[in-house]
């Protein structure tokens, strides 16, 4: 199993059934592979649909049915359509349980950046400030270093999305609870060492005397 979908599969154990959870574009969408099939789940994309399934099918794609992200999706039955003014509705009235977005950078107050570089053509940071303000639970699925670059820092250094917003991180290398005192590291990857992690980790981590493991990757 590569990063990618060792991480969305975590992910998915921290979504409780009968939630309402908004997946951001990229690596959260995968997330949707792996909710148990016994849970009642319910998908909410912010470009107007409750009820979004699993990504499509090669070859058994329809045009017109896409999440926020462009990407080409299934609906489930019952699933519903609405406009953008409903859809945000729902998304700042504090109707959506969990969100679960990439980031640019994190920070140890749970700062988040996660939708421009100074310099760069970018189109907007869409609808994740929403998101993430009126979400119960904000989840960052990520990897954890870009090119070798900290990706979790002790201060944001990149125009912040929103402020004290993270509840938690999941990366390739372990799961980090964003708590008043700091960055804890709740469970970490057993192919790393807390070492590995920390090197990785440009924010000092809470390391407990029960660190749990994570399943190993396949």
């Amino acid at each position: 199993m590569d990063d990618k979908n060792y991480i969305a599969k975590r992910v998915a154990q921290e979504l409780n059934d009968g939630d309402v959870v908004n997946l951001g574009i990229g690596l959260p969408t995968l997330v949707a592979n792996y909710i148990p099939q016994e849970y009642e789940i319910t998908l909410q994309s912010e470009n107007g649909f409750l009820g979004m399934g699993p990504a499509a099918e090669e070859g058994k794609e329809d045009p017109c049915l896409v999440n926020a992200g462009g990407m080409h999706v299934t609906i489930n039955p019952g699933g519903v359509f609405f406009d953008s003014a409903d859809s945000f509705l729902i998304i700042r009235g504090g109707h959506v349980d969990a969100t679960v977005l990439g980031a640019l950078e994190v920070d140890e107050k749970g700062n988040l950046a996660n939708w421009m570089i100074p310099g760069k053509m970018v189109p907007g940071m869409g609808g994740a400030m929403d998101l993430v303000t009126g979400a119960k639970k904000v989840i960052v699925a990520m990897n954890h270093t870009a090119r070798g670059n900290h990706k979790i820092l002790k201060e944001c250094t990149l125009p912040l999305t929103a402020v004290n917003a993270v509840d938690l991180i999941v990366t390739e290398m372990g799961v980090m609870e964003v708590t008043d005192k700091g960055i804890l590291l709740t469970e970490i990857n057993p192919k790393y060492s807390v070492e590995d992690v920390q090197n990785a980790t440009g924010a000092t981590l809470i390391v407990p005397e029960d660190l749990k493991e994570m399943e190993p990757q396949d």
